[in-house]
């Protein structure tokens, strides 16, 4: 009979969003795509490459392990996140194997002996015990939440002009892993909750993932012949080490014995795209990131009385402060004040 956690010993608490929404990813990468899809800067478009290429063997585990976990817990709210999180990784790592099929196709078949080592390693994975396995996914999930915040916060350095398929889907991925960003902590508070296990999976699961990571973007500069040139390698410690300094705080508040993924706050923007993808249409093509565009601002802002673009709130915030001063400034020189018109002409992105 599986063992069930008492709910005496695990007291669920409230994810920072109301649900985890398993959306479909309702977009196609043309076959001709380059992969290094951001000519300006080929060290970024293969380190995201490399981060891809270990997906397909990375999320199914993370799957796989969470649902066989179930058993073992008695806590209703934290079993329908669980679920949830295994369908969103589930269609993560579908369109990353497309991704990755289409990099090896156009260029880069070398990849597929990555591929070979990442399979023995993950096979290697499953052998271990379910707690070592749950203890991986905590670690991976908050060196992830690290990432996905350099993600957000820099996508305009790390991806203008940069291919808008390959940014579209980095940058939905990176939503939807800071909307899940407390349940694989969860699932290990529930099964186990011991404090060692889950430092040591804080290590394990993040520099694994990094590990075969930078050995797909190595495979794929040395076919570049981009290995030995200084240039190259300088731009190589520039962008691994602006990843790397953005991750380092959050591994090492993962590894205070009182972590919770819930003290990190998510981004505006990400809050931004949750919203306007409840508004878009079902079946409706996600509708690309312009990555011409100097903000790069959420791609489905719509106004819901006119159908018009409206900018995030993130992306109105310095805007608004500018457009707040001079009014003041007008308003003591006698002008009125035009802000409560001003704001009703732009609402708030539509909740569904």
């Amino acid at each position: 009979m599986a063992l069930l956690v008492s709910a005496r010993t695990y007291n669920y608490q409230p994810k920072l969003v109301d649900k985890i929404v398993v959306r479909e990813f309702a977009f196609e990468f043309p076959q001709d795509l380059d992969p290094v899809w951001r000519r300006d800067n080929p060290v970024i478009a293969h380190l995201f490459n490399g981060l891809s290429l270990v997906k397909p063997y990375l999320e199914p585990h993370l799957a796989k392990s969470t649902l066989r976990a179930i058993s073992h817990i008695d806590a209703p709210e934290l079993i329908e996140d669980m679920r949830d999180f295994s369908a969103q990784e589930s269609r993560h790592f579908e369109c990353h194997r497309r991704l990755n099929e289409i990099l090896k196709s156009n260029g880069y078949p070398e990849l597929a002996r990555v591929e070979e080592r990442m399979a023995r390693s993950y096979k290697r994975l499953t052998k271990k015990s379910l707690r070592t396995q749950l203890a991986y996914n905590a670690g991976f999930e908050c060196m992830t939440n690290g990432f996905t915040n350099w993600m957000i916060n820099k996508r305009t350095k790390l991806f203008a002009g940069g291919s808008p398929h390959v940014v579209s889907f980095f940058l939905m991925h990176a939503v939807e892993e800071t909307e899940h960003k407390t349940v694989a902590y969860d699932a290990y508070m529930a099964f186990s909750g011991k404090y060692w296990p889950r430092a040591i999976g804080v290590i394990h699961g993040s520099f694994h993932v990094l590990a075969f990571s930078l050995m797909g973007m190595f495979t794929a500069l040395k076919k570049d012949r981009q290995t030995g040139k200084p240039r190259s390698m300088f731009s190589v410690v520039r962008e691994v080490g602006s990843m790397v300094g953005h991750i380092a705080p959050y591994l090492l508040r993962a590894l205070l014995p009182w972590h919770n993924p819930r003290c990190d706050d998510d981004p505006q923007w990400v809050k931004d795209w949750i919203r306007g993808h409840a508004a878009l249409p079902k079946g409706v093509m996600l509708p690309l990131i312009d990555t011409a565009d100097p903000a790069m601002p959420v791609p489905f802002a719509l106004d819901p009385v006119d159908g018009r673009s409206v900018v995030g709130q993130s992306d109105r915030r310095k805007g608004d402060r500018r457009r707040d001063v001079v009014i003041d400034v007008a308003a003591v020189l006698g002008f009125p004040d035009r802000r409560v018109g001003d704001r009703r002409a732009t609402p708030e992105l539509a909740i569904a």
